[in-house]
Formats: structure tokens, C-alpha cells, sequence
């Protein structure tokens, strides 16, 4: 028994273990609750270790980053550190905020890639180099934690904006060209989720309302996706034909 809980321990919590196998209380609704927050936490960290290699791959692939705006990455990334160094200073569990360490890097990936292919070598290698730096002093201990629940506040308006900005170079493009449509849902999917987990887990009302505004604003673009799909597709292929 004592091997069994230690195994399931990272999706249960000592009360709700015994709740459910010494007491055989298997409809005990708070720890069916708790239990399927922490699962869907981890599958949202899971998820998210590939969830922008899609989008990454259509950059590389195509050597464009062609309706992808730079400065609704720039946003993104913001939103996301804020939430990461803000997550790690509060202690909150692993399976609230382990999707946003996965996020960073990709995220990291996609900035440089589009400076790259937009010729901006140098700019790409300054910017990862402060931003590294930047990351470090939030992680350090250093930074006070009223200062990062500032960030954090600020990531609100930070993932509307860049979405906005995202959804705008997609009306004036007509299509949303190099934009992962996997990604897009995806993100949407998860960030609806993390509404859930965030409640069950944190109760911390900067979280909730980020994650709330995030996934408003992630369904705008996964309509832009579906309401310029054929479009898109027709700038891809004439694209493909310019190329041949």
C-alpha cells in the first residue's frame, strides 16, 4: 500500500488516497476534483512540450514567417515569463505552471527565428543574450514578490494585445499564412483548461483572470483560422508555385 501511494502520489494527495482506498469513498467530490486537476495539469505540461514545434517547423520549412507577427510573439513571451517567475516564487505546485517553463523555450525559438529569417542576425543574437539575462535576475530571488505580481498583472493586458495585434496582421493579410493551426487549438484547448486547474489548485485570482483572458483572446484566432482557411490555403500554394 505504502509503494502504491507513493506512485500515485504526484496525482494525489495523501487525504484523497485515503479517502479513496481505506475509506473506498470513490465519490468524494472535492477529491475527484483535486484529482482531475492535477491530471489535466499534467497533461498540459505534457502537451505543451511540443505544443509550438508545429509552428516552429512551418517557419523552418518554409524559411518565412510570413503572417506571424514578431511583436505578438514579443507579448507572448512577456505574458509567459510573468507567469513562470511569478508561479515559481508563489511555490505553486509543479502541475499549474510546468507548461509555461516548455512555452518559454519554444517561444524563446520562435523570437530568433523570425529575426533570422527576417536578416536580422545580429538583433537575434542580442536579443537572446538579454533576455537570458533578464530571465535570470527574475529567477534569482532577487526580484521582490510584489514586484512580480505587478508582472504578472501586467501579463493581462500583455496576451490580449498580442493577440489583437496577431488577429490584425492576419484582417490586413487577408489569410494567416506560416500560423500552425495544430498550435492554435491546441493553446486554445489548454489555456480553457488551466481556468480549471488554476481554481482548483491555486485559487489565486491573478491567475484565474489571466488564463480567462488568454483563452478569449486564443479564440479569437482559432476563428481567424477557420474563417480564412481556404484563403490561407491559397496564398500557401501560390507561394508553393512562386517558389518552383
Amino acid at each position: 500500500m505504502d509503494v502504491f501511494r507513493s506512485l500515485t502520489s504526484i496525482f494525489l494527495t495523501n487525504e484523497c488516497f485515503d479517502t479513496f482506498f481505506l475509506d473506498y469513498d470513490f465519490f468524494h467530490v472535492q477529491c475527484i476534483k483535486s484529482t482531475i486537476s492535477k491530471l489535466l495539469g499534467y497533461a498540459i505540461v505534457a502537451g505543451a512540450v511540443l505544443i509550438k514545434v508545429p509552428q516552429i517547423q512551418k517557419i523552418v520549412a518554409s524559411k518565412s514567417s510570413a503572417g506571424v507577427s514578431f511583436m505578438s510573439i514579443m507579448l507572448e513571451l512577456y505574458a509567459i515569463t510573468c507567469m513562470f517567475s511569478y508561479s515559481i516564487a508563489n511555490q505553486f505546485p509543479f502541475s499549474t505552471w510546468g507548461d509555461s517553463f516548455f512555452l518559454l523555450i519554444q517561444v524563446t525559438i520562435m523570437a530568433v527565428l523570425v529575426l533570422i529569417y527576417s536578416g536580422k542576425y545580429s538583433l537575434a543574437a542580442i536579443f537572446f543574450i538579454s533576455y537570458a539575462g533578464i530571465l535570470t535576475v527574475l529567477l534569482s530571488g532577487l526580484t521582490p514578490l510584489n514586484v512580480l505580481a505587478l508582472l504578472q498583472l501586467s501579463n493581462m493586458p500583455a496576451v490580449v494585445t498580442a493577440k489583437l495585434i496577431q488577429a490584425v496582421t492576419c484582417f490586413r493579410l487577408g489569410h494567416t499564412g506560416q500560423i500552425s493551426a495544430i498550435t492554435v487549438f491546441l493553446t486554445l484547448f489548454g489555456s480553457a483548461a488551466r481556468i480549471f486547474t488554476s481554481i482548483q489548485e491555486t485559487g489565486d485570482n491573478i491567475m484565474i483572470l489571466s488564463y480567462v483572458l488568454s483563452t478569449l483572446a486564443n479564440a479569437v484566432i482559432a476563428f481567424q483560422m477557420i474563417w480564412y482557411w481556404k484563403a490561407t490555403e491559397k496564398y500557401l500554394k501560390s507561394r508553393e508555385t512562386k517558389t518552383d
